[in-house]
């Protein structure tokens, strides 16, 4: 072979000379060492994403009748409203009797339904009041009940599973004695 060959076949560049075989290992660990948090970075974005799905169809199934129990739960008010509407003194003959069992039987049935499905009722009457639940209308004086104090309930509230459906519409004592409350520093 001649002199000219021999030069342009030689696979070593000089600029690959230059650098220190140290220098270059430290910088391809450093590159693994990018990469390598890159991909943990993508794959614990991939697994949050993938919770949040998950999370996202979960709630999707346990609150999709939300929307169709609170339409019903003013039909079971009604129901119940129906049934209180006569009092029992004033029913005189089998028929009204057996109409308004019948009616109060359907409330029961619906409120069974909706408790199979997620949904309770609130009635708080005696208990103290909590905005998260109630909706005060009124404040009673001279209950003799502790100030907080849920004295009337106008309508009864409802929550899904652990998310509120309806307020409760209660009256509530103003003045008299404040209720205890409980210590909870230790």
């Amino acid at each position: 072979m001649d002199e000219e060959n021999k030069e342009a076949v030689t696979p070593e560049d000089p600029a690959d000379q230059a650098i220190d075989p140290v220098d270059r290992l430290a910088a391809l660990e450093a590159e693994v060492a990018e990469w390598k948090d890159r991909a943990l970075r993508a794959a614990a974005e991939t697994e949050n994403v993938r919770r949040r799905g998950q999370k996202e169809r979960e709630d999707a199934n346990k609150y999709a009748v939300s929307n169709f129990a609170r339409d019903l739960v003013s039909s079971v008010d009604n129901l119940r409203r129906a049934v209180d509407s006569v009092p029992e003194a004033k029913i005189s003959d089998d028929l009204t009797r057996t109409l308004l069992a019948g009616v109060a039987a359907t409330e029961r049935e619906l409120l069974n339904a909706l408790e199979k499905n997620g949904v309770k009722r609130i009635d708080p009457k005696g208990e103290r009041f909590d905005h998260n639940l109630h909706q005060a209308i009124f404040e009673a004086e001279n209950t003799g009940q502790p100030a907080g104090t849920v004295v009337e309930v106008l309508q009864a509230g409802y929550v899904l599973h652990d998310r509120l459906l309806r307020p409760a519409m209660v009256g509530v004592a103003k003045g008299g004695e404040a209720p205890a409350r409980v210590d909870t520093t230790v």
